[in-house]
């Protein structure tokens, strides 16, 4: 099954399939997009734009093998201070977005949840953009979607190890 355009009047992706300007243009283009939803969110709630992206890396963080999101893990993740990592949370918490738990073992661990209640709220505004990327993945077949899985995970790999280095030196 061939992926269909959104727009009649761009060129055949076959055509743009070796051209690394047309793959960033594509990248920056979701991005804007998908910032437009995250800023929309924010305003919407009373938060920052940095708060949006503070309770997607809890959420991304928790579902990972290392367990529930920190402070500090959220620090490293969003490169910021404490202070701001601090505030962020505060504004969270205040804002029911988020809740802070002691681990049972240690008490000096503060784990972050992102309560039921906030998920629900979350998935209800953003539901439009899970139908949109529902939508645009019915356009690809199975070995089209693994590909384009294999190529997003290779494109974070290889940005998420460039920040491994001082300054994104390679």
């Amino acid at each position: 099954m061939q992926p269909s355009s959104p727009d009649p009047a761009s060129p055949d992706p076959r055509e743009q399939a070796d051209d690394l300007f047309a793959y960033a243009v594509l990248l920056r283009t979701l991005n804007r997009e998908l910032n437009r939803s995250a800023t929309d969110f924010a305003h919407a709630h009373g938060l920052h734009a940095t708060d949006v992206h503070a309770l997607a890396a809890i959420m991304d963080l928790s579902a990972g093998p290392d367990g529930p999101a920190t402070p500090s893990r959220l620090r490293e993740e969003l490169r910021l201070t404490s202070g701001a990592v601090t505030a962020c949370l505060d504004r969270l918490e205040r804002s029911g977005h988020v809740r802070r738990v002691r681990d049972s073992a240690d008490r000096r661990v503060v784990h972050l949840v992102y309560p039921p209640e906030a998920r629900a709220l979350a998935r209800r505004y953003f539901g439009p953009l899970a139908r949109a990327t529902e939508t645009a993945r019915g356009g690809f077949d199975d070995e089209q979607l693994t590909t384009i899985a294999a190529f997003l995970r290779a494109l974070n790999a290889e940005l998420a190890s460039r920040h491994e280095t001082p300054n994104g030196a390679t």
